[in-house]
């Protein structure tokens, strides 16, 4: 039994059940659907179906992440046990979450100075840091102390590519990711974006590829030029998706078929309603193993 958590956000989203088979805990994100309030709790609280459904019927969404004081209470159960953390966080990039983790960080360490806090920043998001964290969950699992988790971490955390398009534009327009004005051609010319989140864990829109059917290929094309080994990459293959489960099952499809030596078939997670507040249905991400992320 090992000395110490691995923990993250809901963010990561994979599933309850994911979570604990591999012993991994989590501490939720919030969000508000209609004014009310729910926890991010992997779809306990809200299925999914629910919540994408309410969102294109115009229901509006906000987020927020978790506070200081939370971290400081999730964290200060695991201590009171003997046990020290290791927890990574949802990218900076797109989230201050890993500040209020950190400060819990201060308080508590000086509080217990026998024991450990580490806090990671994944520079990651959805499945991808999902992905991530499963890695750590069997390096932990080999034995290796929590020092030398943290550090492959650390080391490793940009060897992790994500990929993802969207059919739908109209959330990321009402986010500001894409103008009004690109979003409203770019629907007219059935144009589906293709992103990807770079070395500093933003998102980058990268190419403008029109029509689904070209989009499903384009991501899998951009699998074989990063992924470590190329057609030979053995790792693990994780997707999540937004209400378009059929465009999901068709890049893993693809993916599938031009991998053969993947490890495992690939694994379809549901986009949680933290992310899924900013991207809306329609969206697919893919995420696997492969050379740094330099831009």
């Amino acid at each position: 039994m090992s000395d110490y958590v691995i923990s993250c956000c809901s963010t990561a989203d994979l599933t309850k059940e994911h979570f604990e088979k591999r012993n991994i805990s989590y501490i939720c994100f919030h969000y508000e659907l209609n004014g009310k309030e729910y926890a991010d709790d992997l779809g306990q609280s809200m299925p999914f179906d629910q919540f994408y459904k309410a969102m294109q019927d115009g229901a509006s969404t906000k987020t927020s992440q978790v506070n200081a004081d939370e971290f400081e209470e999730y964290f200060e159960g695991f201590l009171k046990e003997g046990k020290d953390v290791l927890h990574v966080c949802l990218s900076s990039g797109i989230s201050g979450v890993i500040n209020s983790a950190n400060v819990a960080k201060a308080d508590l360490e000086e509080k217990y100075p026998g024991r450990k806090i580490l806090v990671v920043d994944s520079l990651g998001a959805s499945s991808g840091y999902g992905l991530f964290m499963d890695k750590l969950a069997d390096l932990r699992d080999e034995g290796r102390p929590i020092e030398e988790v943290h550090a492959w971490a650390e080391e490793h955390k940009l060897n992790l590519h994500h990929w993802f398009f969207s059919t739908d534009l109209t959330f990321y327009i009402r986010g500001g990711r894409i103008s009004k004005a690109s979003g409203f051609f770019g629907t007219m010319l059935n144009i589906c974006p293709l992103l990807n989140m770079d070395d500093q864990g933003k998102l980058i829109p990268r190419f403008k590829i029109r029509t689904k059917k070209k989009v499903i290929r384009a991501v899998v094309d951009k699998m074989e030029e990063y992924a470590e080994g190329g057609l030979d990459y053995s790792g693990k293959c994780y997707i999540s998706q937004s209400a378009c489960i059929e465009d999901a099952r068709e890049v893993a499809r693809l993916v599938e078929e031009r991998f053969p030596k993947l490890n495992g078939k690939v694994e379809i997670n549901n986009i949680g309603t933290t992310i899924g507040s900013h991207t809306g249905p329609g969206t697919v991400a893919l995420f696997f193993w492969g050379n740094k992320r330099t831009a």
